[in-house]
């Protein structure tokens, strides 16, 4: 695989397909939403935001080039994060979406989920898939977000939810004393909604991230076969229906 680099490329495996390490970079699969993603991360990067990736333009294999950022991810199914760790992650995600309020493009865009549309009042763009999986560690502590490739017009709540399900994590279940403090944790950081209205949004937050999967694979995403493959939207549906389960002895703990 040629590049621009005389670094061996290595593949870097994660859920919609991988990317590639190239030197100091990574080289991603580019779509019609890549123009308005790398618009958004340079104005991001202008307005002082932390913890995300540069971007670095298109090789010459047609992959976005975005900066390669040191640390370790998150084996969301092998490990559950610590309480600073969590802490962290949530006051991040806080002050990307205030700093996203200003960024308020002129006419539409085409993001990978929603095509090309203008914001709505009440949106912002979103990341839309701030999971653990997309976290960097470095020494115990969030350094950053990475794979904005599903980024575009959301709701901030839905971030959050987003966030909740994998990194109290609420997609598994833990003792639920556990996932009521994490919550008041992730609540307390962020700073704007209570825990019942958390809760309630990261049932629907989950519910349309299983319809987003469904559309992508009926439109041929390749990211979303490649989680197809691995058992989705299905397995979503069903840890979304066990969770609901869980939901009535999680409020009790919330007190």
């Amino acid at each position: 695989m040629p590049c621009d680099d005389d670094t061996a490329p290595e593949h870097l495996p994660g859920g919609s397909g991988g990317v590639w390490k190239v030197g100091r970079t990574v080289r991603r699969p580019t779509g019609p939403w890549t123009p308005a993603v790398h618009e958004l991360l340079n104005w991001l990067s202008r307005e002082g935001l932390g913890g995300i990736p540069h971007v670095g333009g298109i090789d010459e294999d047609g992959r976005e080039i975005v900066s390669y950022i040191e640390g370790r991810g998150v084996p969301v199914d092998d490990e559950v994060v610590l309480d600073e760790v969590l802490v962290e992650a949530a006051t991040w995600l806080r002050d990307f979406h205030d700093i996203a309020e200003g960024f308020r493009p002129e006419g539409p865009r085409t993001w990978r989920q929603a095509g090309e549309v203008e914001l709505e009042p009440g949106q912002i763009i979103c990341h839309n898939d701030p999971g653990a999986y997309n976290w960097i560690i470095q020494s115990g502590h969030f350094v950053a977000m990475i794979d904005w490739d599903l980024a575009g017009p959301g709701e901030p709540i839905d971030d959050l939810a987003f966030l909740c399900w994998t990194g109290i994590p609420l997609y598994r279940e833990i003792p639920v004393e556990d996932a009521a403090r994490r919550i008041d944790l992730v609540v307390d950081a962020y700073g704007e909604w209570g825990p019942m209205t958390l809760l309630d949004a990261v049932v629907r937050r989950m519910t349309t991230a299983t319809e987003r999967i469904a559309a992508g694979i009926e439109r041929g995403d390749p990211g979303m076969l490649n989680l197809q493959r691995k058992g989705e939207p299905q397995r979503t549906r069903d840890r979304v229906a066990a969770f609901e389960a869980r939901l009535p002895a999680i409020r009790d703990a919330l007190g």
